[in-house]
């Protein structure tokens, strides 16, 4: 295929940065009011065969049937009464989608019947035979070929209904069936000029093509195992997370050598790795079929298909089952905006200049999209929401995916795409003409259908606008996604690494750029995707270290000056985006340890080379360089929201963003976190703001030995809070916080303090609460292809090493002797709150964090009790969880 290469990276990049803007909670003075409809379509076509449906979705106002008062009263404007102006908008659309909705209830029994397409069109097994077929109003003549005919369609000629659907029976041969399964076939019709074409079906379940020859043509596949070679799910979807912390991993560059990994290796080989640095989710990029590798999966061309470049769809199956039996859930990128411009192999070979009622896309200029050369679907067309919604449905039930990660939401939603446009946050820019609401529309029916089929659904819009709604649910007024991409942020993070001094970052600025989202409607954060890895680009850790990350990488040696900081920025930049960013996490394999170089998809301009196009797993396996640093460290972060589940609590406060200082002190959840970004400056005695009165210990120190930092902090110290100014009255308090207490904050470091309950104090005969619980993760590399997580029967000193080593609680001497006693229980005691603050109003409030030469054994039960405490999650109002 003749693609060029400068769609590779089609994805948010070629769309308008998002400016920061003033969205924390949701409420903005609009500059005006204007919105007009445009014209609206009466319904032309009455429908009653089997193939029910109409060619265009319409809004004729005779089937508008939602009271006024419904309307009227649209939750979202409870929650942003500054939308109120846009009233028209929201009440427009959602009659819109209101009525396309009892359209289909009336013409295809609801939602449910309409989105199982599958059952209907491409190739369907019935008693005695196979019914094909396929909807293609502009064929004059159609035929099925095929290595079953020998690709001679004249004796399997097609017939036409009126609605432009052809169909065939094509009866068993000697009771078996006349197409064998993982034989090769091919649609052939003529078009209006007399010319025959072959095409891919539209509804392929998988699609192939000949490896020895360069260049050559996909053939579909007709995929109908029998039940002996069918893949059985043996493990149940794991529970939807508090919070997702995503993994988004592309399986056919997940291998360590130059070639495309398959889904099995990626299942036994990958999957352990992302389940032992504690993720809860996995992102697979590049599912759909696509042609063209270099795509990178977004130039799909077969929907329903299965990439076979990795496998089949049994194989794909077994990997997420695999996923499941780890307690990983698996979400799908799924691209329904836009398709492939390839012909041969693609959805748009059925395009042979027809008119947009009866095509999958629209004609002229709305119907391709200039800047990644693909066709743009027509969302009013009524087989297109069924090709659509059947797509999502067939991927959640027979597959098993948890979710979707919607890509190129920005481009469905405007005319524009987003293209050369600046969103500044203006009302005016989300809800005008210029808005698709036939896009919108499809997008509502997509998530209630989504959200019907498994309420646990998780769903992701990729949108760098920041539409208000998006994220609000469809009853509300809103779109429906359960989350949306923080995409400012990587850009703010690329932006001061290539263009500012350490001496010139702003924390008041990166503070709010990561807090700067709507209220009630959740973000996923990230520091750097798959877009920030690409060629062309480079990583957060190669833009700190650049070709330092070739020489300078072993610890056997001192780091250098630039490594140094490379590292210590590079875990500073990916915690602070998780902590302070979003309600959920999202990391690109290879990020989570500092993979070096871009990433580089074969094509003519590199030699067609696998080179960059895979993932060095080496570097972290090997012990004696620094990588591994990055990635342990990524690990503990992962295992603190496993313990504290600060991502999914509303409690948000920044209590500090100090410019001066280049200190930001803020709390999430039950955690107090200090973020030092001074390149030299160390502060003892570092006064920090809480809520709480109490004790605090440290949770996670990015400076820990364990981590590649210089084991500054003290573990082991207790830090007491005294109280601030007069109770209640916040503007005498210490930065609006009732509660202070001081810290060691080292340059370039980041620690995370929990506040320790009297039933947390320390006893000689402690246990190891929660030893083998963290571990499981750490030791999940070794489990067996088809066995779950399985827990540790026997805990040694090096297990306790490495589980604390992630966790990052303590640092631990080699030397240590081997724990006791498995089953020794800890004793609580409870003491009053009063007694509890009559003891903080007797601390001088001077007392600083100190260094540490090491730990005995008898602290080591104390440290492993801090690994394990779990707290209940402090909620404030709304208006005191904004930034």
């Amino acid at each position: 295929m003749a693609e060029s290469l400068t769609i590779i990276v089609r994805s948010k990049q070629y769309l308008a940065t998002q400016k920061p803007v003033n969205l924390a909670l949701g409420y903005r003075n609009p500059h005006g009011y204007g919105f007009s409809f445009g014209s609206r379509r009466s319904i032309h076509e009455r429908v009653s065969s089997h193939f029910k449906g109409i060619a265009v979705m319409t809004d004729d106002k005779s089937t508008m049937s939602s009271t006024e008062e419904d309307l009227e009263n649209i939750g979202i404007f409870h929650i942003d009464p500054s939308l109120k102006p846009y009233k028209d908008h929201f009440k427009y659309r959602l009659k819109r989608y209101v009525d396309q909705k009892k359209l289909i209830e009336e013409y295809e029994g609801g939602l449910e019947e309409f989105s199982q397409g599958y059952l209907k069109f491409g190739f369907n097994r019935e008693e005695g035979g196979i019914v094909y077929c396929e909807w293609a109003p502009a064929a004059q003549e159609a035929q099925i070929i095929g290595d079953f005919n020998g690709w001679d369609g004249s004796n399997h000629q097609m017939e036409k209904n009126q609605f432009g659907v052809w169909s065939i029976r094509i009866p068993d041969t000697d009771g078996n069936s006349a197409i064998p399964h993982n034989s090769r076939v091919k649609f052939r019709f003529r078009h209006g000029d007399g010319v025959w074409v072959d095409r891919i079906p539209a509804w392929i379940k998988y699609a192939t093509v000949d490896p020895t020859r360069f260049a050559a043509p996909y053939d579909g596949v007709y995929w109908d195992p029998p039940l002996s070679e069918r893949y059985q799910f043996k493990y149940p979807r794991p529970p939807k997370p508090k919070a997702p912390r995503i993994y988004e991993a592309h399986v056919g560059m997940s291998s360590f050598e130059p070639r495309i990994n398959s889904y099995r290796e990626f299942a036994d080989e990958i999957l352990p790795r992302i389940r032992a640095n504690n993720y809860n989710t996995v992102q697979l990029m590049a599912v759909m079929e696509h042609s063209y590798y270099a795509s990178f999966g977004y130039h799909v061309t077969n929907f329903f298909a299965v990439s076979s470049r990795s496998g089949t769809p049994e194989d794909l199956k077994y990997l997420i089952d695999k996923a499941h039996s780890l307690g990983l859930q698996v979400l799908m990128d799924v691209i329904h905006s836009h398709a492939s411009n390839n012909v041969t192999d693609g959805l748009n070979g059925f395009d042979v200049g027809q008119t947009s009622q009866d095509s999958y896309f629209h004609t002229g200029d709305r119907g391709y999209h200039k800047l990644w050369d693909s066709r743009l679907f027509n969302y009013a067309n009524w087989e297109v929401l069924r090709f659509l919604l059947s797509n999502l449905r067939w991927w959640l039930e027979e597959f098993k995916f948890d979710g979707f990660r919607f890509d190129g939401v920005t481009s469905m939603l405007y005319h524009h795409h987003g293209i050369n446009i600046a969103f500044t946050g203006d009302y005016n820019e989300y809800f005008s003409e210029a808005t698709d609401v036939d896009a919108v529309v499809y997008l509502m029916l997509a998530n209630c259908l989504i959200h019907s089929i498994l309420p646990d659904a998780t769903v992701i819009a990729e949108d760098v606008s920041g539409m208000p709604g998006l994220g609000q649910p469809v009853s509300d007024g809103g779109i429906g996604f359960d989350y949306r991409l923080a995409m400012a942020i990587p850009d703010k993070w690329i932006d001061y690494l290539k263009n500012k001094n350490d001496y010139a970052w702003s924390m008041k600025e990166i503070s709010w750029s990561l807090t700067n989202r709507r209220y009630t409607e959740k973000c996923v954060s990230y520091a750097e995707s798959h877009d920030q890895a690409i060629v062309g680009d480079k990583t957060v850790a190669f833009l700190l270290m650049d070709e330092e990350m070739y020489s300078g990488m072993s610890s056997l040696v001192d780091a250098s000056p630039i490594v140094e900081r490379g590292i210590a920025l590079q875990k500073m930049i990916h915690f602070i985006t998780m902590a302070l960013g979003g309600e959920g996490y999202l990391n690109f394999m290879g990020n989570e340890f500092g993979h070096p170089e871009w990433i580089d998809f074969p094509r003519e301009g590199n030699g067609w080379s696998y080179e960059k196009c895979r993932r060095q797993w080496n570097l972290v396996d090997t012990d004696h360089l620094r990588y591994k640093f990055m990635n342990a460290f990524d690990r503990a972060m992962n295992l603190l929201d496993d313990k504290f589940s600060f991502l999914a609590s509303t409690k948000q406060i920044v209590s500090s963003a100090d410019d001066d200082d280049k200190v930001i002190v803020f709390e999430r959840g039950d955690l107090i976190f200090v973020f030092n970004f001074h390149p030299e400056n160390t502060y003892e005695g570092y006064k920090v703001g809480c809520d709480l009165p109490g004790k605090y210990r440290v949770a996670l120190d990015s400076d820990a030995w364990e981590f590649g930092g210089r084991g500054r902090v003290g573990h082991d110290v207790d830090h007491f809070t005294s109280p601030e100014g007069i109770p209640g009255v916040p503007e005498t308090n210490f930065n609006n916080r009732p509660n202070s207490f001081k810290v060691l904050s080292p340059a370039r470091t980041c620690v995370a303090y929990y506040r320790v309950e009297e039933s947390q104090e320390d006893d000689d005969n402690n246990s190891l609460v929660g030893v083998e619980e963290t571990s499981a993760a750490a030791d999940v590399a070794k489990i067996p292809d088809e066995s779950a997580s399985t827990e540790s029967e026997d805990i040694k000193l090096d297990g306790v090493k490495e589980t604390l080593a992630a966790a990052d609680v303590a640092k631990i001497p080699d030397e240590s002797a081997p724990l006791e006693s498995e089953d020794s229980n800890l004793d609580v005691v409870k003491e009053p709150l009063a007694a509890a603050n009559a003891e903080v109003t007797k601390i001088s409030g001077e007392l600083v964090s100190v260094e540490t030469e090491g730990i005995n054994l008898d602290k080591l039960e104390e440290t492993i009790v801090a690994a394990s405490v779990e707290s209940e999650v402090v909620r404030d109002k709304p208006e005191d969880a904004a930034n």
